[in-house]
């Protein structure tokens, strides 16, 4: 007897699948499509797909602004695919790598009238597998063929993503370190089977009271490499010092590099950043939104650990307001002004000038 899979197994099991250029079929009320990420999708496939009926490409309104294409569905672009078009056209229409070099991609003929919720929902699914924002879909298809692959209902997806996953605390481990031989580690894991997030606890902060507190997205470049692009290692060095020096703290290390787009569509962003791209600039040019963070998973992990109260450790109003829009009373908001240097000038100017940071 085959096992049925819940949704967050199957939501799990899409991700996987759309990294690996193998398509998800979608369904609402009856109805199906197929889609796959456009930045994993081979010829082979495009040709697979263009057989089970007319083929669209799904980008950002973002995205779209800067190929000059209609977005008829507000947030959403639905670009019609040529009937000779390949791996190699749908790559250079979502990848903003080669825009300046080859900047004649176009005309773009977008679809308009209808519903746009499967391309829409497309979109999102592969922005949560840290791709490219940008889906291949083929609407109204046929059952014939799809019984291997992941289904998805729109309706629980789009519920996914209203809820933030569960959090389950896996274990926690004694670490000294050098801001604190009072040390802890806590490990917590989505249900939604996402990346893990940790929280670096300091002492034993008193629950009855504001808790310092800083949630800190993961930064490779900066936290691990040291690079000067940002401020990122400097801060989170400084947060650990500050609650060791108050003998009780707590960092969550949340898992969302990139502002929430993961490393390889950060990068892609540096190298727009290289051609003359603000770093708010370079985001919209890949199709993603200024920041793509989730800041309930941070309020999740709060509660978990029962904070309901922070002296929040930020230059971002953006944390303090989500904060307490998930019930996390922030008393006090700490400045944490550290690591300017002449490399990241420009990039802290742009952090204030366009995401409102207090610098």
């Amino acid at each position: 007897m085959a096992l049925a899979l819940s949704f967050t197994e199957r939501l799990a099991r899409a991700r996987s699948d759309l990294r690996m250029g193998v398509p998800v079929v979608l369904t609402d009320a009856g109805r199906r499509s197929i889609c796959v990420a456009a930045e994993t999708a081979d010829s082979r496939r495009i040709e697979d797909l263009r057989a089970k009926g007319l083929l669209t490409l799904a980008i950002t309104e973002r995205r779209a602004e800067t190929l000059k294409a209609r977005a008829y569905d507000g947030d959403t672009a639905r670009l019609l695919v040529p009937e000779d078009a390949d791996a190699t056209w749908i790559r250079a229409v979502v990848d903003p790598a080669e825009d300046l070099t080859s900047p004649m991609k176009g005309p773009f003929k977008s679809a308009r009238g209808g519903a746009a919720e499967f391309h829409r929902t497309a979109i999102a699914l592969v922005k949560s597998a840290h791709l490219l924002p940008a889906a291949l879909v083929v609407e109204g298809v046929s059952a014939d063929g799809l019984s291997d692959l992941t289904r998805l209902d729109l309706d629980e997806f789009s519920q996914a993503l209203a809820d933030a996953s569960p959090m389950d605390a896996v274990v926690q481990g004694r670490v000294p370190m050098e801001a604190s031989q009072a040390g802890r580690v806590h490990v917590f894991r989505p249900e939604d089977g996402s990346a893990e997030h940790y929280a670096i606890e300091i002492g034993r902060p008193d629950r009855t009271g504001p808790v310092l507190v800083r949630l800190h997205s993961a930064c490779f470049t900066g936290d691990v490499l040291g690079s000067l692009k940002c401020d990122c290692g400097a801060q989170l060095k400084a947060a650990l010092a500050e609650m060791g020096r108050e003998g009780a703290g707590i960092l969550l290390y949340l898992n969302q590099e990139g502002r929430g787009i993961g490393l390889a569509n950060k990068m892609r962003a540096y190298a727009l950043q290289d051609q003359g791209f603000d770093t708010v600039e370079a985001n919209h040019r890949l199709g993603f939104e200024d920041d793509e963070r989730d800041f309930r998973i941070g309020a999740t992990i709060l509660r978990k650990m029962g904070v309901s109260q922070v002296r929040l450790m930020t230059n971002n109003p953006a944390k303090v307001d989500r904060m307490a829009d998930c019930g996390i009373e922030v008393v006090e908001r700490v400045a944490l002004k550290v690591g300017q240097n002449p490399l990241n000038e420009a990039y802290l100017d742009v952090k204030a000038r366009k995401s409102g940071h207090l610098l």
